[in-house]
């Protein structure tokens, strides 16, 4: 098995083994060193600290003396999944089997799960010179290997599916609606959470004067600093508490809960970025919040009308007000995303308690205002021509009148659809570069240009009826005239040519049939169908 890679692919899988790791750990033992000497600490216990802190970038819940600590920051979690993403992306080929994606999974776990064992009997030899109880290996392997695994199959998925034929065995291998649903269900959440950070922002300047007290209680330049560096580490931690906060759930602070309903207090840590959570009492205009995840539904079902979908099928289909599948699958992905990331933002916090929004709770709200918010966008874009509406082909032969106007279609190697000048393929954008790996094979398949010899055409280039070549033209072999075509050619009654094939010299008198030959004529609107 291991004979069967070549040196060059060896070394890639390497670097997707080594490189996130090994920059993860050096930046951990830069904070730690810097860290520890700024405080006159020396470097006793560096070590454990070191274990310590690549244990709590992947999230893994730890225990200082009598002191749990769940609710990790996950500004440094994220950093560290999008190196694993984007090695394990670079590490795909087009030539790629699925053993070999299987190599780039197991070599984007191998590192960290390694790093992981080592750090597992660090922080058990480091007991005696620090108060840290090594937590449980199975939780420790399990969130390592979880978070990596999907890093590095989202980043797997994103290069391989952008390939042309994966993503035409992956679209046909699915209903027409997941993927756009899928899509539209990522971008509400984008949505959300950059309007939750400008909340924050907002909410953070309000309460600036609270932002003076936390920096007292730093000492010095380096624990400023160092406050400083832990609020930015907890700001999507805060963004993302926020945005559960704009879709009706409550976030609990220890004994004190938060929602735009009301506030409850209670003590909280002394971090700057925690000035963004107002003292209270709740104003009365804070449930006009509710307006943005209504907005951003909204604007989630005017995307899934206006998606095209099984356009290699022949069937343009939208959202329909009796089948909105694709709106439904936007607010469940949506709902799905936003619960996973409302579990990894909370957690135990020592004395303080539980800090962290209400998952279930934020996973219904989610799904009830991006589902219904969603299909009354979809049947308003769909009311007002805000998206084009369409309605699938009966038949393959007659498609250039099954489409609604602002859409043409032509046929070709593969079916290309053109929306809003816009070319798509298969519901995709086109790019030079997936255009170029499709027709490639067709290069090299040994015919010449339709099968004919441009230099051997038997035609004159002017086309005139007194030189050999010209349209009177006779074959030696078959004996045939070709037609003689005049500047008055007859028309059906269709209004399509109809050119008639000319008899043999030796046999005039024969009848012969009539070819319908159907030609690019203009649509009743003058545009064309191709």
């Amino acid at each position: 098995m291991f004979g069967s890679l070549s040196p060059q692919r060896a070394r890639v899988l390497l670097v997707v083994a080594a490189r996130s790791s090994s920059f993860t750990m050096v930046a951990i033992v830069i904070v730690v060193i810097g860290t520890l000497l700024a405080a006159d600490s020396g470097l006793t216990g560096v070590s454990g600290a070191i274990a310590a802190g690549w244990l709590e970038v992947h999230q893994v819940p730890l225990v200082v003396g009598h002191t749990e600590l769940g609710v990790l920051p996950l500004l440094p979690t994220a950093l560290v999944l999008w190196l694993t993403m984007r090695d394990s992306a670079r590490a795909v080929e087009t030539d790629c089997t699925r053993a070999d994606l299987g190599w780039i999974v197991a070599a984007a776990l191998a590192g960290p799960l390694l790093i992981t064992a080592v750090c597992l009997a660090v922080a058990e030899d480091a007991t005696a010179a620090v108060a840290l109880q090594p937590p449980h290996t199975l939780t420790a392997f399990g969130w390592v290997a979880g978070l990596h695994l999907v890093a590095a199959a989202v980043g797997i998925a994103g290069r391989w599916f952008s390939f042309p034929r994966p993503r035409r065995e992956l679209m046909a291998a699915l209903p027409g609606w997941a993927l756009p649903g899928a899509r539209v269900g990522l971008r509400s959440v984008w949505r959300l959470l950059v309007a939750s950070a400008a909340v924050t922002l907002v909410s953070f300047l309000a309460n600036w004067s609270r932002v003076g007290d936390t920096y007292h209680a730093a000492g010095n330049t380096a624990g400023a600093l160092g406050l400083t560096g832990l609020s930015l580490a907890y700001l999507p931690n805060v963004v993302i508490d926020a945005a559960c906060v704009l879709l009706g759930a409550n976030v609990n602070v220890g004994v004190g809960s938060l929602d735009l309903f009301g506030i409850t207090g209670g003590p909280m840590p002394a971090l700057p970025v925690l000035a963004a959570v107002p003292p209270g009492p709740a104003a009365g205009w804070w449930p006009v919040l509710l307006l943005i995840p209504i907005v951003v539904g909204v604007l989630a079902g005017v995307d899934c009308a206006r998606v095209i979908w099984d356009a290699s099928r022949f069937e343009l289909g939208f959202d329909r007000a009796t089948a909105p599948w694709t709106t439904l699958t936007a607010a469940g992905v949506a709902a799905l995303l936003l619960t996973l990331l409302a579990a990894l933002a909370g957690g135990v916090a020592g004395t303080f308690g539980t800090i962290g929004a209400g998952t279930l709770l934020s996973a219904g709200l989610a799904f009830a205002w991006f589902a219904v918010a969603g299909y009354a966008g979809m049947v308003v874009a769909r009311r007002f021509g805000l998206a084009p509406a369409s309605r699938p082909a009966d038949d393959f032969s007659n498609f250039e009148h099954a489409y609604d106007d602002g859409y043409r279609m032509h046929d070709g190697p593969d079916l290309e659809v053109e929306v809003d000048g816009e070319l798509l393929e298969e519901g995709l954008p086109l790019d030079d570069e997936a255009a170029g790996d499709e027709y490639d094979d067709y290069a090299d398949d040994g015919y010449d240009d339709d099968g004919y010899d441009d230099e051997d055409d038997g035609y004159a280039d002017d086309h005139d009826p007194a030189e050999p070549g010209s349209a009177r033209y006779e074959d030696d072999e078959t004996g045939y005239h070709e037609a003689e075509f005049e500047d008055d050619d007859e028309f059906g009654t269709d209004g399509r040519p109809v050119v008639v094939h000319p008899a043999r010299p030796d046999d005039a008198d024969e009848i012969l049939d009539a070819e319908v030959v159907e030609t690019d004529l203009p649509d009743e609107d003058g545009r064309g169908a191709r």
